[in-house]
């Protein structure tokens, strides 16, 4: 059956869209916002947060009936493209994005007040997957062993991100029927959140459940069911950002190379330089058009869109490694010095490029589904 040819440019609507967010942006969450969050050691903005919410970006992917917008995903990647064109510090992808899908996969009833929380911006969820160094949600120590009507957990996730500020936590664990994810408080007894320094300012924690008590009703179902979607979702939109993070980089480079002068002239005129430029917009072009493939995919058959996201999520993390990296080598000294934002920039494009899958990791899933 021919698939329907899917248009990888953006709807008036969605430009749109773009732009308003640009113009929020610009003035509420510059990248300055971010070194001053830094600088205060704070790692999260809930007025900032508490804007977006009243601008429906909180509810983007929360269903019209329980008060959000329903944009879809390639909106959602939208907004994460601007957010991370200024590197605005937000729960955006943990509590919108991933969050707001695992909970649409539970179709009784019992996530419709959730819903309706993240929509108004006043919830917000961190995932707790990963236990070893590297993405692998196919492992899971952690175990939830059945106690009565309920269950008992035990066991660690580490690099949770958001979990150190997060309302609640889905969680996921190894019952004697296999993986399934449970739907916790952040504060409940057993559990403590250890907040640990991210190279790029941003909210993460090492949670430990000693022994946490839960309920029928918090388990939410199958980890395949529930957590893939999710997953599947935060890394199209994660890839989004990080598009938006090669745009704000390669700004940088073009201002710089048309300012800075040797010998008399702009280095913007030394055709090294402008080769080297060159290549890094074609890199983003290809990776953008990738990127809105597969929040387009997303949208119209999610069942089938691992293949279009993992390729999202590879190119972007090389597309932003190398955007940064030319952009330090391109300012010369001054790229290297905590005052100048290039900085800011590695280091989210360094955390990006680890979680939810890292390049090995996406491209050990393009050459699985291909049959390479």
């Amino acid at each position: 059956m021919t698939q329907p040819m899917i248009k990888l440019v953006h709807s008036e609507d969605e430009t749109m869209l773009a732009d308003a967010a640009r113009g929020f942006l610009d003035g509420a969450a510059p990248v300055s916002h971010l070194r001053g969050l830094r600088d205060a050691g704070r790692s999260h903005d809930p007025d900032l947060w508490g804007e977006m919410a009243r601008m429906g970006w909180a509810g983007v992917l929360v269903p019209e009936t329980h008060g959000g917008a329903d944009m879809g995903h390639a909106a959602a990647g939208i907004l994460a493209a601007q957010m991370g064109q200024t590197l605005a510090v937000s729960p955006f992808l943990s509590t919108a994005v991933m969050a707001a899908t695992a909970l649409r996969q539970v179709a009784d009833g019992r996530t419709d007040q959730a819903l309706r929380q993240i929509a108004a911006g006043q919830r917000t969820y961190a995932l707790a997957i990963d236990e070893g160094r590297k993405f692998d949600p196919g492992r899971c120590d952690l175990h939830a062993v059945r106690e009565g009507n309920g269950y008992r957990l035990s066991g660690r996730k580490g690099f949770v991100v958001d979990g150190a500020l997060a309302d609640r936590v889905l969680v996921q664990a190894r019952t004697d029927d296999g993986l399934v994810v449970f739907d916790l408080p952040a504060g409940a007894e057993g559990i403590e959140r250890r907040a640990r320094a991210a190279i790029d300012s941003r909210d993460s924690a090492d949670i430990t459940f000693d022994g946490v008590v839960a309920t029928g009703d918090d388990l939410l179902g199958r980890a395949d069911q529930v957590l893939r979607p999710a997953i599947l979702a935060g890394q199209a939109a994660l890839a989004a950002e990080m598009t938006g993070l090669v745009a704000g980089a390669f700004g940088m480079t073009v201002g710089y190379l048309n300012e800075r002068k040797q010998f008399g002239v702009t280095i913007g005129q030394f055709q090294a330089l402008q080769h080297r430029a060159a290549h890094l917009w074609c890199e983003q072009e290809v990776t953008a058009a990738a990127v809105l493939n597969a929040g387009r995919q997303m949208d119209a058959a999610p069942q089938d869109a691992a293949l279009a996201v993992s390729i999202a999520k590879a190119r972007a993390t090389a597309t932003a490694i190398l955007a940064v990296s030319e952009g330090v080598q391109m300012h010369g000294g001054i790229g290297m010095t905590d005052a100048f934002d290039m900085g800011l920039f590695m280091k989210r494009a360094r955390v990006c490029a680890e979680w939810l899958g890292d390049y090995s990791y996406h491209a050990e899933i393009i050459g699985n589904i291909r049959g390479i």
